[in-house]
């Protein structure tokens, strides 16, 4: 294994259109590169797919589970193998292209070099844009960050990104047990956790592009999911469940 070595988490789910491709765009990025696939029993054959690539490159990694149980789940079972493993980062990052594989390195810099526990590619900071999304879109998911940083304090301008580098350490320190939400929901709770720990989170602009292939995870449940859950983080915060 490369001396720093870097594992990129996709959790797929009917993502066959999209899967060749973007392992190969997350590979190219250097020989540090693996990926780690975490698929639910997609129906259209992604896992099945994944597990025929193994055969040429070693440095793809699968778990398939047995069906669909959330989107957080799978990055801890992702975080866990990464931890497992021995890797040096853990990224999380979406199947269809809608954060950009040659901005992974950015984000690795800004751990390595800028001193970054968790570097976040983020839509909202200086430099971010967004591509693809109609004003509504826009103006919700930009009014849902303006919440969770009312409600938790929390000094990231893109709460719910889902475009991440961890620096292990991150990972072994947090009780990944603790992680109660299972939806999108999981991404403002683990930036908020490690937040309370005191590791340094820093937020690197990209544009994000809406999926052009394959259907959107996105549901109305997500926005009540996220009102709800940022106010029990915060009183979780409160009664010391996050130290």
């Amino acid at each position: 294994m490369p001396l720093e070595s870097c594992l990129v988490i996709i959790p797929t789910y009917n993502e066959i259109e999209n899967i060749h491709s973007i392992i190969d765009a997350v590979l190219q990025q250097g020989e540090e590169f693996s990926v780690l696939i975490v698929d639910d029993h997609s129906p259209d054959g992604t896992g099945v797919e994944v597990k025929t690539m193994q055969v040429k490159e070693k440095r793809i990694h699968l778990i398939r589970r047995k069906g669909k149980q959330g989107l957080g789940t799978a990055y801890i079972a992702g975080f866990r193998y990464g931890l497992d493993h021995g890797f040096d980062y853990i990224f999380e990052m979406d199947a269809d292209f809608s954060h950009n594989p040659n901005d992974l390195k950015r984000l690795l810099n800004a751990c390595k070099l800028s001193g970054a526990d968790m570097a976040i590619g983020s839509r909202y900071v200086k430099g971010g844009n967004i591509k693809n999304w109609s004003k509504d879109r826009i103006v919700l998911s930009y009014g849902a960050s303006l919440y969770v940083r009312s409600i938790t304090f929390l000094p990231v301008k893109d709460p719910t990104a889902g475009f991440i580098c961890y620096r292990r350490k991150v990972l072994e320190t947090l009780d990944l047990n603790k992680i109660k939400f299972i939806g999108y929901t999981f991404q403002i709770e683990m930036k908020y956790y490690a937040w309370s720990k005191g590791f340094k989170l820093v937020e690197v602009p990209i544009t994000f592009v809406d999926r052009e292939k394959g259907n959107s995870k996105m549901h109305s449940n997500i926005v009540s999911e996220a009102i709800q859950g940022v106010i029990k983080m915060r009183w979780r915060k409160a009664k010391g469940y996050y130290k």
